[in-house]
């Protein structure tokens, strides 16, 4: 029907598949080696800095600087936590007790606008006025010219 095969000359198609795939599989082992290989170097590299900058530790310092640690701890962001059900009903809680202190507060029920405002005015960081530019008598900003290069160009 076909043509006859001749022995080992003809290959099928599975055959082909077959090699093909030993092929794929010994680049994917030698590019795996070669990576393991890359990162051990790139291991011993960091090593060998980590080794350097242990000479320079100055962890040992910050028993003695006490402000250094307050700073430290206030500087940290607070970790973003997801919401979900037992932290909301834990923060209704603690939000719910804080506003009940805050509404048996004497000086709340005396003035609750004033105290409001006078908390908010504690809270918020002075503001730094930056320094005004100097103005001529008629409200413009003052010009520097250099006298040098005007009279030079007139001829």
């Amino acid at each position: 029907m076909g043509k006859p095969s001749k022995g080992s000359e003809v290959t099928t198609k599975s055959d082909k598949k077959f090699d093909k795939k030993l092929q794929f599989y010994t680049k994917v082992k030698d590019t795996v080696t070669s990576l393991a290989v890359q990162k051990e170097i790139g291991k011993k590299k960091i090593r060998s800095r980590q080794k350097k900058l242990k000479a320079y530790d100055l962890s040992n310092l910050s028993e003695f600087l006490p402000e250094f640690n307050a700073l430290q701890k206030s500087a940290l962001p607070a970790p973003d936590l997801k919401m979900n059900c037992k932290r909301r009903q834990k923060l209704v809680l603690t939000e719910g007790e804080r506003l009940n202190k805050v509404l048996d507060h004497p000086a709340f029920q005396a003035d609750p606008i004033g105290s409001i405002f006078q908390h908010l005015q504690s809270q918020q960081p002075p503001v730094e006025e930056k320094p005004k530019k100097k103005t001529n008598t008629n409200g413009s900003k003052k010009r520097n010219r250099k006298k040098g290069k005007a009279d030079s160009m007139e001829i």
